[in-house]
């Protein structure tokens, strides 16, 4: 006897309903697994590690001032995605950042020049600034962002700590400079590989009448003004980055990005959030910012040579995938709570971090990279908690701009722990014999003791003045749905997020 065919078409409408949003939490979750590793690796500068393979011709000072660019672009596109992947969706931005690495991955073999460098620093820098929105964004619009919020943070706090070694390894065994400019050229096209995939499944789940499963509606006019004054704070810091590499003195150095940094707390105790958790998420950001990649940046560099018997740049790899996985793995145990419970954690992650940062001081240098666990997994373990405590109880326009502070916090880190270095070592210039590698190896060390402790003091004092302000501000509270879709009455399809927001699986 045959079989009904009408029984078969209806079957397949719920098979597809199911499968599709399904499909899309998985790509999502990989998009971020690779994708924002990605965008943290473009921001260190490393050129300076091959520059003995650089032309005869080419001039260090150039090529290191073009290479640097990339961080102060992304600072500077950070803000901007945020409102243009609100008004466009994640997908496709998704698609034109990494698009824009793979075109710099894809010329930077073919780079000759200083002015070609800067270019495409450029353009790792703009892809960058993409990738980092949209990735949060994409997490957002998902209706499972309970378990993908805490990978995404677990992910960037990971990449935070490990980004200068990530860098710094395909550099061992090169044999041109160019490759400062395509690390991971593979991974890249994976990368664009997987947001090709989740544009076209994206494409697949919007087939709906209204096509408004997402998250957001786009950005309020009061939101694109709040993401517009975390622009000014990064513009000035990307200027003063740039012109720092002019031979500033280093206390004019350090008293440009201390004053940027009060500018971005400033920022933060005074702008209005919409709803509660802003002020918190966004004094963490800056927190978890200004010293984890900076404070892992200079230990790298400290170890990766020997200096007093350090573990060199192999022996690296087992204490950051260790403090990777500590990362991710409290991340998700910070994600399994209830927001109200998740929301105390933010103190004990920077706490955390302050263990961290004492913990640089006590081991670093150390012969047995081991050891180096206890302070990587300290950094990145306890940033991950804390950006996802903060996380949680905000809306999406409050974490964007909470991302729009992390940034231009990683810079100003970054021109803090130049500064230290430029002291110590006028200190042995002005020694007996200031060509002495001991006493040059010697100066790295303190400056990084010196900034442990410099970064040490800023976070408590980020967590006293956080916790004063946070006392302001409304206690989160759980809010009627906000129904996104216009409708009467919700499909069965349609779920409701962490915040109240309504998504739909159609």
């Amino acid at each position: 006897m045959a079989v009904p065919p009408i029984p078969q078409a209806r079957a397949a409408v719920p098979v597809r309903a199911v499968r599709v949003p399904l499909m899309l939490d998985v790509v999502v979750g990989l998009l971020v697994a690779v994708a924002l590793p990605l965008a943290i690796v473009a921001i260190p500068n490393t050129i300076s590690v091959v520059a003995a393979l650089l032309p005869p011709g080419a001039s260090q000072i150039a090529m290191t001032r073009a290479h640097g660019l990339a961080l102060p672009v992304m600072l500077l596109t950070v803000p901007l995605a945020s409102v243009a992947v609100r008004r466009f969706r994640s997908a496709p931005i998704l698609v034109v950042g990494l698009t824009l690495l793979a075109a710099a991955d894809a010329a930077g073999g073919y780079a000759g020049s200083a002015v070609t460098v800067g270019v495409l620093r450029v353009l790792h820098g703009i892809g960058a600034g993409l990738l980092l929105p949209a990735t949060l964004v994409a997490v957002w619009e998902r209706p499972r962002r309970r378990f993908l919020l805490p990978l995404w943070a677990g992910t960037l706090a990971a990449s935070l700590a490990g980004a200068q070694a990530l860098a710094l390894w395909p550099l061992a065994k090169a044999t041109a400079w160019q490759v400062t400019l395509q690390p991971y050229p593979l991974l890249t096209g994976v990368a664009l590989a997987l947001a090709a995939v989740y544009l076209v499944l994206w494409i697949v789940a919007r087939d709906g009448a209204d096509r408004a499963e997402s998250a957001t509606e786009g950005p309020s006019a009061s939101e694109r003004s709040r993401l517009g004054l975390a622009a000014v704070p990064a513009a000035g810091i990307a200027v003063l980055a740039v012109g720092t590499t002019f031979d500033w003195p280093p206390v004019l150095v350090i008293a440009a990005a201390a004053v940027a940094v009060v500018a971005m707390l400033g920022l933060g105790a005074v702008v209005a959030f919409e709803g509660p958790g802003g002020r918190t998420l966004a004094f963490t950001s800056v927190a978890v910012g200004l010293v984890v990649l900076p404070t892992a940046a200079q230990t790298t560099y400290v170890e990766m040579g020997g200096v007093r018997g350090g573990p060199g740049l192999s022996g690296l790899w087992l204490p950051f995938m260790l403090a990777a996985v500590v990362a991710l793995a409290t991340a998700c145990l910070v994600g399994a709570l209830k927001e109200e419970r998740a929301g105390r954690f933010v103190g004990a992650g920077l706490v955390a971090v302050v263990a961290g940062l004492c913990a640089i001081r006590l081991i670093a240098p150390t012969p047995d990279g081991l050891l180096l666990v206890v302070p990587f997994a300290l950094l990145a373990g306890g940033s991950a908690v804390a950006l996802v405590a903060a996380l949680r109880p905000v809306r999406l326009g409050t974490a964007l701009l909470g991302l729009s502070l992390c940034f231009p916090a990683v810079l100003a880190g970054f021109l803090l722990g130049t500064g230290v270095q430029l002291t110590r070592l006028q200190d042995v210039a002005r020694s007996g014999d200031p060509t002495k590698p001991e006493l040059i190896a010697q100066a790295f060390v303190d400056a990084l003791w010196t900034w442990a402790l410099v970064g040490g003091f800023a976070v408590v004092g980020i967590i006293v003045i956080a916790s004063w302000l946070g006392r302001r501000e409304p206690a989160p509270s759980r809010r009627e749905p906000v129904v996104l879709v216009p409708s009467p009455t919700p499909s069965p399809e349609e779920k409701t997020g962490d915040n109240g927001e309504t998504f739909s699986d159609r």
